[in-house]
Order: structure tokens, then sequence, then C-alpha cells
């Protein structure tokens, strides 16, 4: 949770927005997984959200369905995304975000997730299908760890749930665009403005923004209103169309740094 709070607290300070990028673990491999996390970063990534391949991924469009696929057809699994995180974590101080489902996580038991998420850096934690009440000793569990639980909200999540949330989430809430499954959109919804005030209104947590983000025009429109931008399915999509692991590095390094031009420069180094 530390390096999450002092990557936004940084990145307030010199009034920027953070880039969230997010690419399925083990899509193709692990070792490509890392070459390009590594280069994100790079680029200008201010964390990285790295999925956990999933059979049954419901908030997913095909894009990360199909990545999940392609991940678990190579024997991706938790326990082996742990020891890439522990890789990762000695080549940078960003923070690593796990996204999942919760039956692997489960399959660890909360706290035997959590240790080990702990002990190879894991930063935050994010599960769309265990919401906070069905959660609670998984939640209690990552945030005694010191991994931040990161909670979703949505344009349809009422006012006292949305003051629920914005309570119990760590690290930052994760406000979904639209209603409906991930994936690349043309648009973005009109009223994201007005979602987000409804969070300032009962809290300070920083709120990124997420589902459908796809260009930088979306991150340009976003950034006066949001703490941070998540891209997931354009990132996976170039991923997809790449022959080789270093054409997509190449791709998505020109892709971060023209996600994160509208959004402020990273001009860290680490």
């Amino acid at each position: 949770m530390k390096r999450l709070a002092e990557r936004f607290k940084t990145l307030r300070a010199r009034e920027e927005r953070a880039l969230i990028p997010f690419l399925t673990a083990g899509d193709p491999d692990l070792a490509a997984t890392e070459t390009l996390v590594l280069a994100m970063l790079e680029a200008g990534a201010d964390a990285i959200e790295i999925g956990v391949p999933f059979s049954d991924p419901i908030a997913e469009g095909p894009t990360i369905q199909r990545s999940s696929e392609r991940a678990l057809a190579g024997g991706t699994g938790l326990r082996s995304i742990l020891r890439l995180v522990k890789d990762l974590r000695s080549q940078t101080e960003r923070p690593l975000i796990l996204m999942g489902y919760a039956n692997p996580f489960f399959a660890m038991t909360a706290t035997g997730f959590a240790e080990s998420a702990a002990e190879v850096g894991v930063d935050g934690v994010i599960v769309p299908d265990l919401p906070p009440e069905e959660g609670a000793e998984f939640y209690a569990a990552a945030e005694a760890a010191g991994i931040a639980p990161i909670l979703l909200a949505a344009p349809t999540t009422t006012d006292e749930r949305l003051s629920l949330l914005a309570e119990r989430t760590r690290g930052f809430l994760y406000y979904v665009s639209l209603t409906g499954v991930t994936g690349a959109r043309t648009e973005l919804a009109a009223d994201l403005e007005t979602g987000i005030a409804r969070v300032r209104e009962v809290s300070d947590i920083p709120v990124c923004v997420g589902f459908g983000v796809s260009t930088p025009a979306h991150a340009r429109s976003l950034a006066p209103f949001t703490d941070g931008v998540v891209v997931g399915s354009a990132i996976v999509d170039r991923i997809e169309g790449a022959a080789t692991t270093d054409r997509a590095a190449v791709a998505l390094q020109e892709f971060v740094r023209a996600l994160k031009e509208p959004l402020g420069s990273s001009r860290d180094e680490d």
C-alpha cells in the first residue's frame, strides 16, 4: 500500500494523473510478460495491473477473455505469477497490482495468498467478483499484510454504497466507466464527471477510471477530473496483434507514451 500511496501523492503534487496499463500474465508467456511490463514502466506507466488468467472472467470482453485462454493454455497460474512479481520487484519500485477472480485467490486461502503476495512485493489486489461483504476475510488479510484491497464502483452504484466502497477501498477507487464488460470503446460515457464528483463528495481517495478507456483522447478528456486511468483491452489488443515480443514491446512503449502525455509526463527513473 505504501508504494501506491506514495505514487498518488507524488502525482498529485505534480498535478499529473496516473496511467495504469493492464495485461494478462502469461500472454503469450511469462517471460514475455516480464519484458512487456518493464517496457511499459520505462515508457512512463505509473503502475501495472497484472491480470491473473481465469477460465470464466465474467467482467471481461472478448479481447481479455482470449488473453486468459492463451495464458491458461500455456500453464500460467497464480503461484507462477507471484514468482513473476518477485522478479519484477527486483527491477522496479513502481506499484504492481494483481487483478483476478476469487477462485484462484481462495485456492491459496486468504492468509496464504496475502502472506505470499506481500513477500514478493504485490501492492494491491482487485477482485471484480468479490464484493466487500463477501470478501471481508480476504480483504482484511490483504490489508493486514500491507496489500491494498482495491474496490470497484460504477455509474449505477447508489450513494449509500458509494460511501461504503470509498471508505473500504485502499490505494484508489476503481471507477468502472460504464455498465457492461471490458473492451476498447470509441466513446466514453457522457456522465463520468458527474459520477466522479459523487465520489469526491464522500472521500478524497484517488479515483481511477477503467473499462473502455482506450485512446490518448480518452485520457485527455478524463484528466481534468480523475486521478488516473486504467487501460486494458487496448493494451492486450496490441500484444495479440504483434508477431513477436520485441514488436509488442515497441508497440506498447509508443502507446504508453501517447497515453501518458495528456496525463502529464512521468519524470521518475525508478
